[in-house]
């Protein structure tokens, strides 16, 4: 049967007649992306405006509720990383207990640590690995950058109130501005550098102690009254 023939019986059963050559290529398979994981750690866009005095544990929890929920994250229960020493008959808190087991990821979805014991380096080899909290995952909320070391001003002291484990100082000194709650010239809150940079001790959680607990204090000594957030589930 030659082509015109072909062509002749394609017209009459009104289907279109497609030459094998003619035919498209197979579309390749396309495999979806990997959805972003939620947000679940962040450095606060912008503190409470009366330097360490964050309203105690409470008062800097519902901060971070507050930043998550306006960032879309408000479905989890959300706590700061903050520790408090024993005092007044009270027991002591430790900021690692306080912010579930993880994993957690920035505003972009980069991980930041995988658990507790990641975060904080607890096993030797999770100790020369480190964390992934740096200059460049440790952002805001609204996926900022937070100014460190070099920029002006530079904001990269974190109140932690922690050890480098995450634990409440044991030394019968106030590392808190009295939990959280002063914003008086004296006092002192310990800190720690979210971008790994600055003063010989580079820890993200506890790198060196406050001047003082108002914000000018806060700010002689790089900071600016910023803490960090975690989503506890």
């Amino acid at each position: 049967m030659n082509l015109k023939s072909l062509t002749m019986i394609a017209i009459f059963l009104n289907t279109p007649f497609v030459f094998a050559a003619d035919a498209p290529a197979p579309k390749p398979e396309v495999k979806p992306a990997e959805a972003q994981k939620p947000l679940s750690f962040f450095v606060t866009s912008e503190g409470l405006g009366k330097g360490a005095d964050l309203g105690g544990l409470a008062g800097a929890d519902a901060h971070c509720q507050k930043l998550a929920t306006a960032a879309g994250a408000g479905n989890n229960v959300w706590h700061a990383y903050l520790s408090i020493q024993a005092a007044n008959g009270k027991p002591a808190v430790n900021a690692r207990d306080r912010i579930g087991s993880g994993p957690w990821f920035n505003a972009k979805g980069a991980i930041v640590a995988k658990d507790v014991a990641d975060l904080h380096g607890d096993t030797l080899d999770s100790a020369r690995r480190g964390n992934n909290l740096s200059r460049t995952t440790a952002i805001s909320e609204k996926k900022e950058s937070v100014k460190g070391a070099g920029d002006t001003p530079n904001q990269h002291d974190i109140i932690t109130g922690s050890q480098t484990d995450g634990t409440a100082f044991n030394d019968g000194t106030d590392h808190t501005c009295s939990g959280y709650t002063s914003a008086a010239e004296e006092g002192t809150v310990q800190v720690g550098h979210f971008d790994r940079t600055g003063g010989g001790n580079i820890s993200w959680n506890s790198a060196h102690a406050s001047k003082g607990c108002s914000p000018e204090k806060l700010v002689s000594t790089g900071g600016a009254g910023l803490f960090y957030c975690f989503a506890t589930k």
